[in-house]
Order: structure tokens, then C-alpha cells, then sequence
């Protein structure tokens, strides 16, 4: 039976709505840079990141703000086109909407703050993984079923016949 591909706009819709609710709540419970320990290796924090993965770029000058607008805009006009064409497959499917959720849920900070709120930090010791948030967490889940899709599809054969 075929899929509309509409469906797979579900997971992008739950995940901005995780997202937004957790900045939201996380907001308004923390002063910038405020952070209570929740375990021994865990922490939530108020954290603005004003650049890329690990704030990269973040001290740009500015410049980086239009053009992570500009590539996760057209990164997810593509991904909806693919989910359009490929809404057969379930999981490469799947990997795209958590992909595109999580796009488009630092895709709002970014438009409406000019920064990504993270609040999530993971640690050992004095080192700290970078603050991340549930956007950040659905798009490295959708990566890693990328891989896992283009691991599973059979190969061609290349044979000399």
C-alpha cells in the first residue's frame, strides 16, 4: 500500500515540538549561562550558540547567521523533495524526517533569536561535551539511520561480465 509521503512530516512535526517546548521551558527557567547539575555527568544549562555544530564559526561576525538560514532552508527543501520521491522506504524515509525536524527546530531559534538555544551537557570531569539540544539529538539520530539505510540497501555489481 503506498505511503503518502504527508506522513512522513509527522516525526519533523513532533520533534520542532519537543524542541520549541524545551528551549521554551529551559528559557524561562534559566538565566543565560545558569546551570544546575542533574547527575554526576549531566547538566542543564542556558546556552546560546550563535554558530554551527560546536559553535563552529560562532565568532564569525555575523555573517554565519544568514548562511545557516540560507543552508538549512535549502537542505530542507531537498529533504522534502526526497521524502516525496522516497516515501516508500521506510527508514531512509524516517532518517529524513528526524533530519528535517531537527532542521527546521534550530531553523526557528536561529530566524527568531539570531542564536540556537542548547541546554543539554554532558561531562566527565573537567571536560565538557559541547551543550546540544533535542533538534541536535534528532538530527544525528536521523544521520546515523542514514547510515544505517545506506549500509543495508544491497550494492550493485560491478562485475567484469
Amino acid at each position: 500500500m503506498p505511503v503518502n509521503w504527508r506522513l512522513w512530516l509527522i516525526p519533523s512535526l513532533l520533534v520542532i515540538a519537543l524542541d520549541q517546548l524545551s528551549k521554551q521551558w529551559v528559557s524561562d527557567s534559566f538565566k543565560f549561562g545558569e546551570f544546575r547539575a542533574v547527575t554526576g555527568y549531566f547538566n542543564l544549562v542556558l546556552a546560546h550558540n550563535s554558530g554551527a555544530a560546536f559553535s563552529f564559526l560562532a565568532n564569525a561576525g555575523g555573517w554565519q547567521k544568514l548562511f545557516f538560514i540560507a543552508v538549512a532552508t535549502i537542505a530542507s527543501i531537498v529533504m522534502v523533495y526526497l521524502l516525496r520521491k522516497h516515501s516508500q522506504q521506510v527508514l531512509f524515509s524516517l532518517a529524513l524526517s528526524l533530519v528535517l525536524g531537527g532542521a527546521l527546530g534550530n531553523l526557528i531559534d536561529r530566524i527568531s533569536l539570531g542564536y540556537v538555544i542548547d541546554f543539554l551537557d554532558f561531562y566527565y570531569g573537567s571536560y565538557h561535551w559541547p551543550a546540544f539540544n533535542v533538534a541536535d539529538m534528532a538530527i544525528t539520530g536521523g544521520v546515523s539511520l542514514l547510515l544505517l539505510d545506506s549500509i543495508k540497501k544491497p550494492k550493485m555489481d560491478l562485475g567484469n561480465d
